[in-house]
């Protein structure tokens, strides 16, 4: 006798859950404390004014008001650049 059945009995075709990533809010939205602007993975999106990131890189307002993005030229220790977008709530 067969230890498994002939059809339907793979072990493959699990798939992970898709992680949701990406911008939730966006420019000139209102936003309540506590409510996520960002989920990223890693620093594509940094924090500005009344908002804070969370331990999984998430950005999340600290303060009522309405969201404003801007690009800003970072500068990294070996002398070269990067463009980010840093979030602001006012």
């Amino acid at each position: 006798m067969a230890k498994t059945k002939a059809k339907g009995a793979t072990k493959l075709g699990r798939d992970s859950r898709p992680k949701y990533l990406g911008v939730k809010l966006f420019e000139g939205q209102k936003t309540k404390p506590g409510m996520i602007i960002v989920r990223q993975r890693g620093t594509k999106f940094l924090p500005g004014k009344n908002v804070k990131r969370g331990n999984d890189d998430t950005l999340y307002a600290t303060k009522k008001g309405l969201i404003k993005f801007k690009t800003k030229r970072i500068k990294r220790f070996d002398k070269s650049q990067r463009t980010a977008k840093v979030v602001n709530v006012e």
